[in-house]
């Protein structure tokens, strides 16, 4: 006997799937055949969707809110739909797009549509994944030139670290002494002592 399983995914753990939830409940998708992913869709290694294809037979049918909860990789989209709908034999609905039913117009022309909006869809998916990284790239760079700095504020070298340099270097303290004299991580310690000695200033 079929059975029907739903696929949701999100890019992190921020985001939230209700919306991909509902959309399952209003199909009345058991909870338990329903597979979460919190992870980008840039392949197919996830831990949910790895269980879903194990559990998927033959006439089983997945629903999945729109196409880039699939997955974001043209390429890979289309291997994947490939996978699930000749090699495993299962039915497709993607509900946000009618069209992408694989339960409707099985004949060769229903075939072919759906094929056929299902390389535009998923080269859409893609486009907006380089979209998105170019957009983040520019805006980072327009950022830089209007001096903001990225990472961890640089913290100041404390106003005892010259004298525990200087008993360090002439071996009256050894690097951890010293670092505990100017409540230091040893690392960081070493860290500002090269950066002295290339620079003459921290």
């Amino acid at each position: 006997m079929s059975s029907v399983y739903g696929y949701v995914r999100v890019s992190s753990h921020d985001q939230n799937e209700d919306r991909q939830m509902i959309a399952m409940a209003e199909h009345n998708i058991p909870a338990h055949n329903i597979y979460i992913d919190k992870q980008s869709g840039k392949d197919f290694d996830r831990p949910s969707y790895k269980i879903l294809m194990k559990r998927l037979r033959q006439d089983d049918l997945l629903y999945i809110k729109s196409i880039d909860r699939l997955g974001r990789d043209y390429e890979e989209i289309q291997d994947q739909w490939r996978i699930l709908t000749r090699e495993k034999g299962i039915d497709i609905c993607v509900i946000d797009m009618p069209l992408l039913d694989t339960r409707n117009g099985k004949d060769l022309m229903g075939t072919f549509i759906s094929d056929l909006v299902l390389q535009i869809l998923s080269f859409v998916a893609e486009n907006e994944r380089v979209n998105i990284r170019q957009r983040q790239a520019e805006g980072i760079a327009a950022a830089k030139a209007r001096g903001i700095k990225f990472g961890r504020p640089v913290l100041p070298v404390p106003c005892d670290f010259p004298a525990a340099y200087r008993k360090w270097k002439s071996g009256v303290l050894t690097g951890p002494e010293a670092a505990r004299e100017c409540d230091m991580p040893v690392s960081t310690f070493y860290y500002k002592s090269k950066q002295f000695e290339k620079h003459k200033k921290f």
